[in-house]
């Protein structure tokens, strides 16, 4: 067995922080994400916004990706006006993990797409989003308050991706106003809330290209970690 362990790319955001006496902009992600992907095998690599031309060399030296949640996507790239409960969006980080994820479906490398991250998935391959779940039948629950995870239960496809790996009901921590709406090229769905809100989906003839709706780094299931570490080798 190789001891070398596998390159796993983080997406991060781009924000104003505090730490000790310095409130500066800053590139960041909650350290669960690296947590997991450390106690899966892997070294976390964390990719702030950078120049969408120095996406392939980023790609060609990682082993895997990881697309963060974050802001609302610009409805512009999917075809839509803004929704008036539409939230800011950052264009750069847009134009940034849209050439990562269009360089490593390229290379075929393992991505999962998590919040944000699935639903920048299903857009780059063509799908649309719902721009505001509370417009729909239950859609609080999967957003009850800033800064505040909601418990949804979901049904999974234990045929397909993330199914396989976690049975066919699981409690999953959320926090999203948005979800998707059509499923882009090849997007499978393979979870859903009570309130039939897509939970997760994959592009089942890929290595591993998997979206979940919900925060898997909140919880101690390191299961999507594993699976996607496994993957890269």
């Amino acid at each position: 067995m190789s001891d070398v362990r596998p390159l796993i790319g983080l997406t991060a955001y781009r924000t104003h922080a505090a730490w000790g006496v310095w409130h500066t902009p800053a590139a960041l992600l909650p350290h669960a994400y690296a947590d997991h992907v450390t106690a899966a095998g892997g070294v976390p690599v964390l990719l702030p916004i950078g120049a969408d031309d120095a996406a392939q060399a980023v790609i060609s030296r990682l082993d895997g990706l990881i697309l963060s949640g974050g802001p609302d996507i610009e409805p512009v790239r999917y075809g839509a006006a803004p929704d008036p409960f539409a939230e800011r969006s950052q264009a750069d980080r847009d134009t940034w993990e849209t050439a990562l994820l269009m360089a490593a479906l390229q290379a075929d490398l393992p991505v999962l797409g998590i919040c944000r991250g699935m639903q920048l998935i299903n857009v780059c391959l063509g799908g649309t989003l719902h721009q505001h779940l509370p417009d729909l039948a239950g859609g609080e629950r999967h957003r009850p308050a800033p800064g505040v995870y909601g418990t949804v239960r979901i049904r999974l496809d234990t045929d397909a991706l993330p199914g396989s790996l976690l049975g066919e009901g699981v409690d999953v921590p959320c926090h999203h106003h948005q979800a998707i709406d059509r499923l882009g090229n090849g997007m499978v769905a393979s979870a859903w809330a009570q309130d039939g809100t897509i939970e997760a989906a994959w592009v089942p003839h890929r290595r591993f290209l998997v979206g979940v709706q919900w925060h898997p780094e909140v919880r101690d299931d390191p299961a999507l970690f594993t699976a996607l570490v496994k993957a890269t080798g």
